[in-house]
């Protein structure tokens, strides 16, 4: 499995600290697959980063994924190779942190993200 541990960086724990207030989604996990979701829709490549792992957020895969983590890795695995990436395992893990991280910034700046009607009216509507 190319993504053992998470470990978010700071900058993504405040963000994830403020959409927890914003949507009173509680758990760490749950927002992160919703921002993976959410960088994946984009149709852009993420651009390359050196993303720090410099916060206490730190996850297993299997706790990230849940019941569906082999279906966000499919996805994942689909998404790198749509974008001609291939799917080594660094390749993977890369563009997972690097969609993840993305995806935190793009939730955490949509204004209009208050509660889970406004995530799940973005779900339905893509």
């Amino acid at each position: 499995m190319p993504v053992e541990h998470i470990r978010l960086s700071a900058q993504a724990r405040e963000q994830l600290i403020r959409l927890k207030r914003h949507t009173g989604i509680e758990h760490w996990n749950v927002l992160c697959r919703w921002a993976l979701c959410r960088s994946l829709a984009e149709p852009s490549v993420p651009p390359p980063a050196r993303i720090p792992a410099d916060s206490n957020v730190e996850m297993s895969w299997r706790v990230f994924g849940g019941k569906y983590a082999d279906l966000y890795l499919a996805l994942l695995k689909e998404r790198c190779l749509a974008d001609g990436l291939g799917m080594e395992e660094e390749v993977v893990a890369t563009q997972f942190r690097l969609h993840l991280h993305r995806g935190i910034a793009y939730l955490a700046n949509d204004k209009g993200l208050r509660g889970i009607a406004p995530f799940v009216a973005q779900a339905t509507a893509a």
